[in-house]
């Protein structure tokens, strides 16, 4: 009984092993599946470690430039600034007879614009003295000429005052542009926050509207000026209307009799 079981035993270490051997003793057996699996992740993992290292470069350069434009903002945008031109002070006339450098004054501040201007100019006649006696057509047209003297005068001065003014806030408006520009490319942190960043930009957008105001006034001040000079034009063409109308007339109330008081005379 015992020998059958040792015999047994035997048997089954002898299977055991050449089933072992059928196994591993010839080679690892290859699974097509499992390998090309294998090969998907490993080439998923190379992607996903390019990516990664994608993502941390563009945010070390960012990190570099947010750092860069931080600490060094005059490096980086000092070569855009141009230098801005604004209206210089009107050199002195010559002022021959005394009554030039009033208007220059006044055009550099814009004060005494009616007495510089007037000062300067022909004086304002009055009243012509056979005004009441002439016809009403007469009279409309001295009128007429009358007002676009005056006209032009008072709107001379007003954009002499205009003009001046606008040219002496004008140095005042350069010198808060440079403030705002040395706000900008300052190395100061308390100037680099969101809040001073935003109200620079508010006084940017100020300036630009002042400097709107200031061409629409201009702009206000040729028409005027363009108004007056088509009024003269227009009452100048409307005299002459006028008088080729009143003409006829004129000649058979005024030139017929002295012609006919002449022709007689001769026949005597």
């Amino acid at each position: 009984m015992k020998r059958f079981l040792f015999t047994t035993a035997v048997l089954s270490l002898i299977t055991g092993a050449t089933a072992a051997q059928a196994q591993f003793g010839s080679g690892v057996v290859f699974d097509p599946t499992q390998s090309s699996h294998a090969i998907q992740q490993i080439a998923q993992g190379q992607q996903i470690f390019t990516n990664t290292v994608k993502l941390a470069n563009n945010a070390i350069a960012a990190y570099n430039l947010a750092r860069q434009m931080s600490i060094a903002p005059q490096s980086l945008y000092q070569s855009y600034i141009s230098p801005s031109t604004y209206w210089m002070l009107l050199n002195r006339a010559a002022n021959t007879y005394g009554n030039s450098q009033q208007v220059m004054n006044s055009a550099n501040t814009g004060m005494n614009a009616h007495y510089a201007y007037q000062f300067a100019s022909v004086p304002r006649t009055g009243m012509v003295p056979q005004y009441g006696t002439l016809s009403p057509a007469a009279q409309q047209q001295i009128a007429a000429q009358g007002a676009t003297s005056d006209l032009n005068d008072s709107i001379t001065e007003s954009n002499l005052q205009t003009l001046g003014t606008m040219r002496a806030n004008e140095i005042q408006r350069e010198q808060d542009i440079s403030a705002l520009e040395s706000a900008s490319h300052s190395l100061d942190p308390s100037q680099q926050t969101d809040m001073a960043t935003l109200q620079r930009m508010n006084q940017a957008m100020v300036l630009q509207l002042r400097q709107q105001q200031e061409a629409n006034q201009i702009n206000q001040a040729i028409a005027l000026q363009q108004m007056i000079a088509l009024k003269q034009q227009q009452d100048a063409m409307k005299a002459g209307f006028q008088d080729a109308t009143a003409y006829d007339q004129d000649y058979r109330t005024t030139i017929a009799p002295l012609s006919n008081g002449a022709a007689q005379a001769l026949q005597y």
